[in-house]
């Protein structure tokens, strides 16, 4: 008769089977860090190249900005300049046609002032006595009209004509046809004539004041002085041309 099989269980000790297993997760995390490593260190050397070439490309970029900037501030400055320039030059060229019109105005009062004292005391002037050369109005502020009046007289070369200017004014008011006198004119009763004293020429400067829907058409002139009285009659639309009657 055979002896009965013995079978033996031999339990390991458990601290041996922890070892191994903390050796076995220390294994797998030195792994997946040596991997980790191993994808940075590959990252950084694929990815340091293009990122040199990143702040290379960023700083030219920012230089290429500030240089615009630079050029815009420029061409900015520029057309202030310009424009100040050709504002500086238009004002100046106002002020030069300005001017030159006022000397071509100056020039051609000079001529006619040349031409007055030719005909008056030239030596081929015409003859003639006492007169009204010109006559004219301007309206004034407040409703009044200053009047300049021109008197020559060449007749008696060293002789000085003396004596009171007066004058009417013929015009229409309501329809009909009226005649303001010199009191009118002045607003009062007894108003004195102006007086003239002069050897050649004298102007005589004055304001009067015409009723009020009064549209005047004529000018009567009246000189009285040391000789016969002279009357000359002007046309109000052409006062001043010397046209008198």
């Amino acid at each position: 008769m055979r002896p009965a099989a013995r079978v033996q269980i031999v339990q390991r000790a458990s601290g041996h089977g922890r070892s191994g297993g903390r050796w076995w997760w220390l294994l797998v995390a030195i792994v997946w860090l040596a991997s980790l490593g191993g994808v940075w260190w590959m990252a950084t050397r694929t990815a340091a190249p293009r990122l040199v070439k990143a702040e290379a490309a960023l700083q030219q970029a920012q230089r290429s900005q500030v240089q615009q900037r630079r050029q815009i501030e420029q061409l900015q400055q520029r057309q202030v300049n310009l424009a100040m320039s050709d504002k500086i030059s238009r004002a100046a060229n106002t002020e030069v046609q300005a001017s030159l019109a006022e000397r071509d105005e100056q020039i051609a009062a000079l001529r006619a002032d040349v031409a007055f004292y030719e005909r008056l005391v030239g030596s081929t002037a015409q003859r003639k006595g006492l007169n009204a050369h010109s006559v004219q109005f301007t309206a004034e502020a407040g409703g009044t009209w200053n009047y300049s009046v021109v008197l020559t007289q060449n007749l008696n070369r060293g002789a000085i004509s003396q004596g009171q200017l007066r004058f009417a004014v013929e015009g229409v008011r309501a329809g009909k046809l009226v005649t303001v006198s010199w009191n009118e004119l002045h607003q009062k009763p007894d108003a004195a004539g102006q007086p003239y004293s002069f050897r050649y020429f004298q102007q005589l400067d004055g304001s009067v004041i015409l009723p009020k829907d009064f549209t005047p058409q004529r000018v009567k002139i009246s000189l009285s002085g040391d000789g016969a009285p002279v009357s000359q009659t002007f046309d109000w639309k052409v006062a001043g041309n010397g046209a008198g009657e």
